[in-house]
């Protein structure tokens, strides 16, 4: 494995995330999640109800400013219609300990008998260190779920380090951004003028078609992208920059791990990803640009 300026190699940066990101993401899909949110009294037409309360519920009982400013790249009005009702259906702690039972009955739905194995919970230990070992000044996701008590089971405590290594990736992501020039919309088709995922994928996110437009025509007369929204070459090395700085800033949990033990954490978190991805749960492509290879 190599190692640069004495921390981890990007390369080897992107792919724990893309390793823990789906065990994180698995909540927002599992049956299991939206039977426990149902219970709670949240509509399952679609899964956003439960989406944005599962992931605030750590900040607490904030309203739809709060999470439009953390979440970055939804739409305000999407936001707001779901956090609006949110803490009227259940309050926070509440949902924290539903999402922990939905958690438990997914993972061991996925796993079996390998959810109480060895290899996961050494495996949760690795992980458990790395997010233990997170700066997470600036960081309001990853803040909020650091300060949460650690579960006890080992299963529960690599959802848990894969959710605050993930939000602690994700507010340096959207720091990159910052520093890009690329406001909430203009992230999104920007990202989906390099190709990374269809359009109508991003249009999860509610922006209106005059808004998308609106973006397309600024980052157009910036030179990022071409009339029909394909990225220029400008535009996709802006993109790459973004990338290596998310990468980068999402270095610093790592260097608590020996070079050893983090290639003992990717191949510990093989089966665990596997089961995860060939459930069928996730969608075979995602606005984070990771499919399912």
């Amino acid at each position: 494995m190599t190692q640069s300026d004495g921390g981890l190699e990007p390369g080897r940066v992107r792919q724990l995330w893309h390793l823990l990101e789906p065990l994180h993401a698995v909540l927002y899909y599992a049956p299991e999640a939206s039977q426990e949110a149902a219970a709670l009294g949240y509509a399952m037409e679609e899964r956003w109800p439960s989406y944005f309360p599962y992931r605030a519920a750590p900040l607490g009982a904030v309203g739809a400013g709060r999470v439009t400013s953390a979440f970055y790249s939804f739409s305000p009005r999407m936001v707001a219609e779901h956090m609006d009702p949110a803490w009227k259906a259940a309050t926070p702690e509440a949902v924290l300990k539903a999402r922990e039972r939905a958690i438990d009955r997914a993972y061991r739905t996925l796993f079996g008998d390998r959810a109480d194995s060895p290899e996961l919970a050494e495996a949760a230990a690795l992980a458990r260190r790395a997010a233990e070992a997170a700066d997470t000044a600036g960081r309001p996701l990853a803040a909020a779920n650091a300060a949460l008590d650690w579960p006890d089971a080992p299963h529960l405590q690599l959802w848990h380090a894969a959710t605050i290594l993930r939000e602690h990736r994700g507010d340096g992501h959207l720091a990159a951004l910052l520093v890009a020039g690329l406001d909430p919309v203009e992230s999104l088709v920007s990202f989906a003028a390099t190709g990374a995922a269809s359009v109508e994928r991003f249009e999860s996110r509610g922006w209106s078609a005059g808004e998308w437009t609106a973006a397309r025509d600024c980052l157009a007369a910036r030179g990022l992208v071409d009339d029909d929204g394909t990225a220029t070459e400008a535009g996709r090395a802006r993109r790459r920059t973004v990338e290596e700085d998310t990468d980068r800033l999402a270095a610093q949990p790592w260097q608590s791990l020996a070079a050893a033990e983090v290639d003992r954490l990717v191949e510990l978190l093989g089966e665990f990803w596997v089961a995860v991805l060939s459930s069928g749960l996730l969608p075979p492509v995602t606005t984070l640009g990771i499919g399912k290879a």
